[in-house]
């Protein structure tokens, strides 16, 4: 029964309307590319001659081997939990309880739960904040080897390329140079899986040596929300291992409406080559057509170029509308976009707003978005009120690991003034602090200006750092 006040019947209404997803799921909600079937008579449970996910010897065996085909992996797992249980299954493949391990601050905080877990000892390595546009840069090798030389009983490396801004590493020399320390590459690829399918963003992370790489299906390919794929290669993490620990945190009742969809993606990508090449052909048109913005910038498309920062490499299916020194911000712009043009976008920080593409998007899509760019530089000016660029801190430890400090009480973080769980601004879910780092002022001033210009923090935590802050 399709209730008038229900999730469903809301769903559907929206579907009818004429707002433009420049937002996750990738398949972008293209029935007309796609088709439109799906999904109550094919929910079902492993019933005779349709295999177990956890076992697979069938038809999901076959799925699995398709992946590995178009993705040249070694192994290949269909993921329903989400790319947040590959993650959890990798760090707990190579790590024991107290191990260390090495990985990039600007992690997702999946990351930072895979190592509470197995209660690691974290070696940060800070991506260098890019100075024109406030985002993260690319996780330099140099780094990389100098976190190495400082812990070299590290379990393995960690880190996100491309980020949720599109920002790419080196992983094939980052790669070499962590097994020449016998230690594993893991890659958080949730945001960069159409890597292997496009000739406009490099660094592919299992073709340059990522011993395991976990990327979001849905994210930017046609695939439903939740699912996802990891890939286990090299001989540094034994692939039953990474079975194992999936086993934990995969639900034990995969969907198979979101399995079946993984496997239309498999065959979507088998044959994908022309719309791969309409994707690259829109995105270079939308590049042109806002050449002739004066205020706003979109980095890496237009006038801006990727040798004007501290990028590796870019992925240009991201596009990050830059509104530092103009006199709007990004979550206003983000609100214009939604309200006055119906463009649905990802994300929006204070100088900063993401419009996040994929090979679904439309010709039409893409010159309604650079249309109302256009347009709306028009009426904006560049002036003395426009909001800063937030400098990114750098928290400090307390000394405490993630399970001593997430098991302290709030009357000993009020006298202590650390933090006993995660505050973090959504999207893009990187932590800005974590349990056991010290809520000093630096920390409180920036969450207060995130929120000042209309970023979402975490409201019960952020509550939190400010009683323990006015208590001391």
């Amino acid at each position: 029964m399709n209730r008038p006040n229900s999730l469903f019947a809301k769903l559907k209404d929206y579907s009818e309307t004429e707002n433009y997803p420049f937002h996750m799921p990738g398949h972008k909600r293209n029935t007309e590319m796609l088709g439109v079937s799906f999904p109550f008579n094919i929910d079902i449970t492993e019933i005779d001659g349709f295999d177990n996910l956890h076992n697979a010897s069938g038809i999901l065996r076959t799925a699995a081997e398709k992946a590995e085909k178009i993705f040249h992996s070694e192994h290949s797992y269909m993921l329903i939990n989400g790319s947040t249980c590959g993650i959890l299954a990798a760090i707990h493949a190579v790590t024991k309880y107290n191990d260390s391990i090495i990985l990039a601050r600007n992690c997702h905080k999946a990351v930072y739960n895979g190592c509470l877990l197995n209660n690691l000892k974290m070696k940060f390595i800070y991506p260098e904040q890019d100075i024109k546009s406030g985002v993260s840069g690319s996780v330099t090798p140099d780094s990389v080897l100098l976190a190495i030389k400082a812990c070299p009983n590290a379990k393995a490396v960690v880190i996100t390329s491309p980020t949720y801004e599109g920002v790419i590493s080196d992983i094939a020399t980052i790669a070499k140079i962590a097994h020449s320390f016998n230690i594993p590459l893991i890659v958080d690829n949730a945001h960069g899986v159409h890597q292997s399918f496009c000739d406009f963003c490099g660094g592919e992370p299992i073709s340059s040596g990522a011993d395991i790489v976990i990327s979001s299906l849905h994210k930017t390919l046609p695939s439903l929300t939740q699912t996802a794929i990891a890939h286990v290669n090299g001989g540094l993490v034994p692939h039953k291992k990474f079975e194992n620990a999936l086993a934990i945190f995969e639900t034990s009742s995969p969907s198979y409406v979101l399995m079946s969809s993984i496997d239309n993606c498999f065959d979507f990508l088998m044959n994908s080559d022309e719309y791969f090449v309409k994707y690259k052909n829109n995105l270079l048109r939308f590049s042109e057509n806002i050449r002739d913005l004066k205020h706003l910038k979109v980095l890496c498309h237009g006038n801006d170029d990727i040798s004007d920062h501290n990028f590796y490499c870019f992925d240009y299916g991201k596009i990050v509308i830059c509104t530092n020194g103009t006199n709007i911000n990004g979550v206003e712009l983000m609100n214009i976009l939604r309200n006055k043009y119906h463009l649905e976008l990802e994300m929006s920080y204070p100088f900063y707003a993401v419009a996040m593409t994929s090979v679904c998007d439309t010709e039409k899509g893409f010159n309604r978005l650079s249309a109302a760019l256009l347009e709306i530089d028009e009426g904006i000016k560049s002036d003395g009120k426009s909001v800063p660029i937030l400098k990114m801190p750098k928290p400090k430890a307390s000394g405490l690991s993630l399970v001593e400090a997430s098991e302290l009480s709030i009357g000993e973080c009020f006298c202590r003034n650390i933090s006993n769980q995660y505050i973090y601004a959504y999207p893009p879910g990187v932590p800005i602090i974590i349990p056991g780092e010290i809520i000093d002022d630096e920390i409180m001033m920036y969450i207060d200006r995130l929120r000042e210009y209309g970023t979402f923090v975490n409201e019960e935590l952020y509550s939190k750092s400010k009683r323990i802050s006015k208590f001391k």
